[in-house]
C-alpha cells in the first residue's frame, strides 16, 4: 500500500501561484508533480482563502462569508418555521379546550393570525 504523501504549504502555493500565472497548464502540473486533478483544485482554492501562509483574495474571502451567512440564513428559516408551527398547534389545542388563545401571553395583544 503507498504511503500518503505531505506537500509543504510553501510547495502548494508556488504551484497554485504556477497555476494562475499561466507558465504552466493543469495537465503539466498534474504530470510533473504527479497529483490528482481535484488536488489542484483545493489548493487553488485553500491559496485564495489565504491558508497557504498567504494574503486571501478578497472576492474568495467574501465569497466564503456569503456562504456561511446562506447556511446561517436557512438554517433561522427552518428554525422559524418550526416555532411558527408549534406556536400554531398550540393555539389550536387552546382553541379545542375552550382556552383564550392569549394564555400563552398574558400581557401580550398578539393572538394566532398575528403568528402567520
Amino acid at each position: 500500500m503507498r504511503q500518503q504523501r505531505r506537500f509543504s504549504n510553501d510547495l502548494k502555493r508556488q504551484i497554485v501561484e504556477e497555476l494562475i500565472s499561466g507558465a504552466s497548464r493543469p495537465a503539466q502540473l498534474y504530470r510533473r508533480h504527479e497529483i490528482a486533478p481535484s488536488l489542484l483544485y483545493h489548493w487553488k482554492k485553500q491559496y485564495n482563502l489565504g491558508k497557504l501562509d498567504n494574503e486571501p483574495i478578497k472576492e474568495a474571502a467574501l465569497q466564503d462569508r456569503i456562504e456561511k451567512l446562506e447556511r446561517l440564513v436557512g438554517k433561522l428559516t427552518l428554525e422559524n418555521e418550526f416555532l411558527k408551527k408549534a406556536y400554531q398547534h398550540k393555539i389550536s389545542l387552546q382553541g379545542k379546550n375552550g382556552k383564550s388563545s392569549n394564555s400563552m401571553y398574558p400581557n401580550s395583544r398578539m393572538s394566532a393570525r398575528d403568528v402567520s
